[in-house]
C-alpha cells in the first residue's frame, strides 16, 4: 500500500529520527486485544505495533513496553498482559521478560537491567487507579524507567492517561511509526482528499458519528449512511421503524443532520430498501422489504439489494473513500450482504481507501478483504476524534518535529 509523506500532514517528532542506541524507552503501544481461554484471540493491534518495536530494537534501544488491556477495577488476574507478551515474543522471535507490576522497586531494577535490543512488558496499565486520572505520581515513575518516551498507541491517544499523555511531560516524546501513519491518513483525508470523497457512515448510533458528519457536510461530495444509525433519521422523517433498533438521543441529532444537509453541497444518502427480521437472530423470519418504513412486528437488519448498488456504484467512482461503521448485523449470515456489497466496493475502488472502526475492520477481515484497502485504522474513538477535527492530547504533547531528536 502506498504510504503518503509525514510531513504532509504531521507535525511532530518521529521515532525514526531519535537517537535510541545504547538508550532505554518507554513505549506506549495498543496491546489491548481480546483474549480467549488463556491465549490472544485476535493479534492485530500486536503486529501493528511490530514496525516500531523492531524499528527501536535494531536501532540499539532497550524498550520498556505499556499497554492497557480491557477494563479491569484494580489488578485482575484475567486482564494480565501475560498472555500479550508471550504471543509478542513469539511474533519477534525473542524474549518477552513480564514485569510483576506497572510500576515499584521491582519493576525500575528490572527496566535498569536491560540490555541493547531486550524488551520488558510492564503489567496492564490499569491495575493502577492513576492511570486513567492522569496521576502526576504515576506518570513520573513511569517516566523514571526510561530515557525517552515513544507513544505508538493511536487508539488510546485521545485519552489523556497518565502513560500516554502525562509521562510525555518528563521525557523527549516521540511518535511512533503506527501513530504517525495513522495521524497522517486521517488528516490527509479530513484536509486534503483526492476528490471526489465518498464518507461510509453505519453502526448503531448517530451520536457517535454526528461529529463526523457535521466535520463532512459540505465537504464531502457524498455520505452514504447504513446501519442501525439509519433508523435514527427515518424515525426523523416521520417514517415507521418498526422494532428497529432506534437511539433516542439520535433522532434528535438526526433531524439536525437532515436540516443541515438540506442547505449543503454535500449529498446525504440513505437507504431506499431493507432486509428485515423477526428478531435478532440468525435463524428468524426474514423479508426484503422495497421501501423503508418498518411494519410492526419486524425490524431492520441490513440495508437491501438496491441500496447496496447504488452505494457501490458511489464508491467506485470516488478518489478517496472513508468508511466507518457496518450496514447491517454481518454476524450473521442473513443480514451480512449489505456491508459485504460495500467491503467490497471499497475493497475495488481504484481511489484511495481509508478503513476506520472495529466492526467495520472485523467485516474486512470476515470476508478475506483486510488486505485489500489502502488504510485499516486500529483506532475507533481516536479515528473519529481526528476526523471530527478533535486534538488528541496523546498527540498534542509529543514534541514538535522541528525540536531537536534529543529534546
Amino acid at each position: 500500500m502506498p504510504e503518503r509523506t509525514a510531513s504532509r500532514s504531521f507535525g511532530k517528532a518521529s521515532v525514526r529520527d531519535a537517537e535510541v542506541d545504547g538508550r532505554r524507552v518507554l513505549l506506549r503501544a495498543d496491546l489491548n486485544v481480546p483474549l480467549q481461554r488463556g491465549g490472544v484471540a485476535d493479534e492485530t493491534r500486536i503486529r501493528a505495533s511490530l514496525p516500531t518495536i523492531e524499528l527501536l530494537r535494531d536501532g540499539g534501544a532497550s524498550i520498556v513496553l505499556v499497554s492497557h488491556l480491557g477494563r479491569p477495577k484494580g489488578p485482575d488476574p484475567d486482564f494480565s498482559m501475560g498472555p500479550v507478551g508471550k504471543r509478542l515474543g513469539e511474533l519477534l522471535g525473542a524474549e518477552v521478560k513480564q514485569a510483576p507490576a506497572v510500576v515499584g522497586d521491582e519493576v525500575l531494577e528490572m527496566a535498569s537491567g536491560l540490555s541493547a535490543g531486550e524488551v520488558l512488558l510492564l503489567e496492564n496499565s490499569r491495575f493502577e487507579a492513576g492511570e486513567t486520572k492522569n496521576d502526576p505520581e504515576l506518570a513520573k515513575d513511569l517516566a523514571d524507567l526510561a530515557d525517552l518516551y515513544v507513544n505508538d498507541a493511536f487508539g488510546s491517544a485521545h485519552r489523556a492517561h497518565a502513560s500516554t499523555e502525562g509521562v510525555a511531560h518528563h521525557l523527549p516524546a516521540y511518535a511512533g511509526l503506527l501513530l504517525e501513519r495513522e495521524v497522517t491518513e486521517l488528516t490527509a483525508v479530513r484536509d486534503d482528499p483526492e476528490r471526489p470523497l465518498v464518507v461510509v457512515l453505519g453502526g448503531a448510533k448517530v451520536t457517535d458519528k454526528v461529529g463526523v458528519i457535521d466535520r463532512f457536510l459540505g465537504f464531502a461530495e457524498e455520505i452514504l449512511v447504513g446501519g442501525a444509525m439509519c433508523f435514527s433519521f427515518f424515525k426523523a422523517e416521520g417514517r415507521d421503524t418498526g422494532n428497529s433498533l432506534v437511539e433516542d438521543q439520535g433522532v434528535e441529532s438526526a433531524t439536525g443532520v437532515l436540516a443541515d444537509a438540506g442547505g449543503s453541497d454535500s449529498m446525504l444518502e440513505l437507504p431506499e430498501d431493507l432486509v428485515l427480521g423477526k428478531e435478532f437472530d440468525a435463524e428468524t423470519e426474514i423479508r426484503e422489504l422495497n421501501g423503508v418504513d418498518v411494519p410492526e412486528g419486524w425490524m431492520g437488519l441490513d440495508i437491501g439489494s438496491n441500496t447496496a448498488a447504488n452505494y457501490s456504484k458511489r464508491i467506485a467512482r470516488a478518489g478517496t473513500v472513508f468508511w466507518n461503521g457496518p450496514m447491517g448485523a454481518f454476524e450473521m449470515e442473513p443480514f451480512a450482504a449489505g456491508t459485504r456489497a460495500v467491503a467490497e466496493a471499497v475493497a475495488a475502488a481504484p481511489g484511495h481507501t481509508v478503513v476506520g472502526g472495529g466492526d467495520s475492520l472485523a467485516a474486512l477481515a470476515s470476508f478475506g478483504l483486510a488486505d485489500a484497502v489502502d488504510w485499516a485504522s486500529t483506532g475507533g474513538g481516536a479515528s473519529l476524534e481526528l476526523m471530527e477535527g478533535k486534538e488528541l492530547p496523546g498527540v498534542a504533547v509529543l514534541q514538535d518535529a522541528k525540536e531537536t531528536a534529543n529534546g
